[in-house]
C-alpha cells in the first residue's frame, strides 16, 4: 500500500466551501447526498458574502497579531463570536495566548 504525502495544508472557510459547492453543482448539474447535506448546512449557517469575508479577513490580518495564524482567523470568521468569552473559547484547545485589547479589536471588526 502506498503512502500519502501531504504537500500543502490550508484551512478553508465555510464561505469559501459554499462557493466551491455551488461551482461543483454548476459543473455536475446535481450534487450527491453528502454534498447536498453540506450545502443545506452552509445555507443555514453562512450569512456573509465572499466579499465581506475577504474584507474582514484582511482587516484581522492587518492588526498584526503575531500568534494569530490563518487557521485561527478562518475559525473566528466561521463562528463569528459576539462577545469576548465566545472568542476566548475558540482558543481553549490551542496553546495561543492573545492580549485582551487584541481580542477586542478582533470583535470590533466582526461587529
Amino acid at each position: 500500500m502506498g503512502s500519502i504525502d501531504i504537500v500543502e495544508e490550508k484551512p478553508i472557510s465555510m464561505c469559501e466551501l459554499k462557493s466551491k459547492i455551488l461551482d461543483i453543482k454548476k459543473r455536475d448539474k446535481e450534487l450527491n447526498f453528502r454534498s447536498n447535506k453540506v450545502k443545506e448546512y452552509l445555507d443555514l449557517f453562512v450569512d456573509i458574502t465572499e466579499k465581506e469575508y475577504a474584507e474582514m479577513k484582511k482587516k484581522i490580518e492587518e492588526l498584526g497579531i503575531s500568534r494569530l495564524k490563518e487557521r485561527h482567523i478562518v475559525k473566528i470568521l466561521d463562528i463569528m463570536p459576539q462577545d469576548i468569552d465566545s472568542l476566548k473559547s475558540l482558543f481553549a484547545g490551542e496553546s495561543v495566548s492573545i492580549k485582551q485589547e487584541d481580542l477586542i479589536k478582533v470583535l470590533n471588526i466582526i461587529k
